[in-house]
C-alpha cells in the first residue's frame, strides 16, 4: 500500500486509552506521577503527528469516573499535572490550529481546573485543523445517563415526544454530540478492555489493544497501528459484495 492509500484510508477519528503510565514508572523505579508526566509529553507527539497520518479527530481519555479510586496523593497530582498541562501547552496547541474540547462531568472537577478548561476551549475555538478532545472525570455509563435525564427533560417539558426518541435522538445529548464516531480505538500497555470508554460512539468502531506501555507510544508506533488499520476492511453488519 502506498502512502498516498494509507493516508487515503487512514481513521478520521482515533480515540486512545492511554494506559501504562505507572507501570512505566515503576520499571525504572519511579513514582506513578514520574510515568504520568511522561505520558502527557507522549500526548504532544501524537496530536502533532495526526495531521500527517490524516488523523482530523483524536480523543484521549485522561480521567475516568474511576480513578477517583486511586490514593489521594495520585489524583492529586493527576489534578496538577492537567492545570499544568493546559497552562504550559495552550499556546502551541492554538499555534498548531489544533481545536480543544472536554468532555464528562466537568461540574465534578476543582473550579480553576474548569475555568482552564474553559479558557483552552474559548482560546482554540477558531482553529480548524486537528481537533484534540480530552476526557476528562469522564465514564460511558455516566455519559449515556446524564444523557438520558436531559432526553427525559425534554420529554418531561414537552420539547420532545416519546414517538421521536430512537437512536439518532440519543446522541444529540452526547458530550460527543458535535464529534464524529470514532472509527478506531487505541488501548496501549496490554489490557484488552474497554474499561467505560466512549461506549456508545464505539458501536461499530475497530480495536486495536497494544502492548506497549502510552509513554512509550512514539509516533512511528502510532504509524505502524494505523498502517494495520488501513488494511481491514469495515463492512458495519453488511458482507463484501
Amino acid at each position: 500500500m502506498t502512502n498516498a492509500e494509507h493516508i487515503r484510508r487512514a481513521p478520521r477519528h482515533v480515540a486512545i486509552i492511554m494506559d501504562g503510565n505507572g507501570r512505566w514508572a515503576t520499571m525504572r523505579g519511579r513514582p506513578r506521577l514520574f510515568g504520568h508526566h511522561a505520558g502527557a509529553k507522549r500526548v504532544r507527539e501524537i496530536v502533532e503527528a495526526c495531521p500527517d497520518q490524516g488523523v482530523k479527530y483524536l480523543t484521549i481519555f485522561g480521567f475516568s469516573t474511576e480513578n477517583w479510586k486511586r490514593t489521594q496523593i495520585e489524583v492529586a497530582g493527576l489534578m496538577s499535572l492537567f492545570r499544568r498541562y493546559i497552562q504550559k501547552e495552550a499556546r502551541a496547541l492554538k499555534a498548531n490550529n489544533v481545536r480543544v474540547r472536554f468532555i464528562g462531568d466537568r461540574p465534578g472537577l476543582d473550579i480553576k481546573l474548569q475555568n482552564l478548561m474553559d479558557e483552552l476551549e474559548e482560546v482554540t475555538k477558531d482553529c480548524d485543523g486537528t481537533n484534540l478532545t480530552i476526557a476528562l472525570n469522564y465514564g460511558g455509563r455516566d455519559e449515556v445517563a446524564r444523557a438520558t435525564r436531559r432526553l427525559a427533560e425534554d420529554v418531561a417539558a414537552g420539547r420532545l415526544s416519546p414517538d421521536d426518541v430512537d437512536e439518532e435522538t440519543l446522541p444529540h445529548y452526547l458530550d460527543t454530540h458535535v464529534l464524529p464516531d470514532p472509527d478506531l480505538v487505541i488501548r496501549t500497555s496490554g489490557e484488552a478492555r474497554i474499561s467505560n470508554f466512549l461506549l456508545w460512539q464505539s458501536a461499530y468502531a475497530e480495536y486495536e489493544f497494544i502492548d506497549t506501555l502510552w509513554p512509550d507510544f512514539t509516533p512511528a508506533v502510532f504509524a505502524e497501528v494505523l498502517r494495520s488499520y488501513a488494511s481491514r476492511d469495515r463492512r458495519y453488519g453488511g458482507v463484501k459484495a
